[in-house]
């Protein structure tokens, strides 16, 4: 029987930081210098990268920090993982995206695709949320960040997607890739009512911060790397009516599907950004605002459903805990804004229908292959996280901060 106590991560958490830390330092010395012709197209992005920034710190931070004794380590390891994640991410771009001759050039749109990368790692951090150690959130981050890079890669050179849809993929690949990692940590206990599992009004209001941040920015998010005015401009607008579609209909459909009609705030939560989510691969090529609008409706049906079936009827069944419900606010959105993109794409190019059938194929298989890829190393990530190198956390700690935080006036619990 394995100790009821957290393990001690005094020499391990410092030591791999410090390592990846004197590694990143090196590279960047020996590989790296700054893009001096970029200096006008930097300062024109800034505003936007900076939107995406907050999603990815403040963001996801409060929006994952909805369970009552875990809020320290949701906000916490979210800045960790998404600091490191950025800097690996950069390496991933820099080497497999950059012409191999001199040292590689980055700028800030490199900064920018990065902290967009480094967005799959914390999706897939609110199915192991509370669940895994910061440790193996690291070594996840390391491992997520080059798979997805490489997805991306053969995306872009081999399928010849366009670089901006190969990113917008992050939300399938962090879903997929953090659900099949989870089913290695499932645990029996987990399917019963443990009551660390479950929020309060404060912590609930902390995640619903998050959430106006997320809702706030996100047609910067899918907006920031495109460069055509009129792309630019319909992104950001289709993205804003969508998730303003989205946003309504969550209340509704919350109430709706309760049984006393009281609105849920895990429904807000989640459906309140899923039309965002489905509005990343069309976002700049659809011509009128209705179809934006239809989308975010679908997208909000599709979070408020999955989250009062999958969870009840599915999870249960294939073993996973999928703590943060990833799979219905971002995994079921994203796959309906990538059959979305294929049906939108046939529509415009009806014109010329007899050639369509090799890129409608590569549209598809695109998103097909970034979900098997995410499956498939998430699988083997998972399985990799179970080892006792790690300092695996014994299911009686999952969920609560004072494994990992000094909590002088909590020492004997809530």
């Amino acid at each position: 029987m394995g100790s009821e106590y957290s393990p001690s991560l005094r020499s391990g958490l410092p030591g791999l930081i410090f390592i990846l830390e004197t590694a990143f330092i090196l590279i960047f010395y020996f590989c790296f210098s700054y893009e001096c012709q970029s200096q006008s197209e930097d300062l024109t992005i800034y505003p936007a990268f900076q939107d995406v920034s907050v999603m990815v710190i403040l963001g996801f931070g409060f929006l994952l920090a909805f369970l009552k004794r875990y809020g320290f380590s949701s906000t916490g390891f979210n800045l960790l993982i998404a600091t490191l994640g950025i800097q690996w991410a950069l390496l991933m771009e820099g080497f497999l995206f950059s012409s191999p001759s001199g040292k590689v050039k980055i700028s800030l749109p490199s900064v920018a695709k990065a902290t967009i990368s480094v967005t799959a790692v914390l999706i897939s951090a609110g199915a192991l949320l509370g669940k895994a150690n910061p440790i193996q959130l690291i070594w996840m981050a390391m491992v997520e960040v080059a798979a997805f890079s490489a997805s991306r890669w053969i995306n872009v050179q081999f399928l010849k997607v366009e670089e901006h849809t190969s990113l917008m993929h992050v939300h399938i690949f962090g879903t997929y890739f953090g659900l099949a990692a989870s089913w290695w940590l499932y645990h029996s206990s987990l399917s019963k009512g443990v009551d660390k599992k479950k929020a309060n009004p404060l912590s609930e209001l902390f995640s619903m911060l998050g959430t106006l941040f997320l809702w706030m920015f996100w047609p910067s998010f899918n907006s920031v790397l495109i460069v055509d005015v009129t792309e630019k401009r319909n992104a950001i607008s289709n993205t804003y009516y969508a998730m303003g579609v989205s946003a309504v209909a969550a209340f509704a459909l919350s109430a709706l599907s309760s049984r006393d009609g009281k609105i849920q705030m895990i429904h807000i939560h989640q459906a309140t950004l899923a039309g965002g989510v489905a509005l990343g691969f069309s976002a700049p090529f659809i011509p009128y605002p209705w179809i934006a609008m239809i989308l975010g409706l679908l997208a909000s049906n599709i979070a408020v459903l999955g989250s009062r079936c999958l969870e009840i009827y599915l999870n249960p069944v294939l073993k996973i805990h999928d703590t943060c419900g990833i799979h219905y606010t971002f995994g079921l959105p994203g796959l309906l804004g990538a059959i979305a993109n294929v049906i939108l794409f046939i529509i415009i190019k009806w014109a010329s229908l007899s050639s369509l059938g090799y890129p409608v194929l590569i549209e598809v298989g695109s998103f097909m292959l970034t979900t098997a890829i995410g499956l498939g190393a998430g699988f083997i990530t998972g399985f990799f996280l179970t080892f006792k190198l790690w300092k695996t956390l014994p299911a009686s700690k999952y969920f609560d901060d004072q494994a990992y935080w000094e909590f002088p006036h909590l020492a004997h619990g809530f």
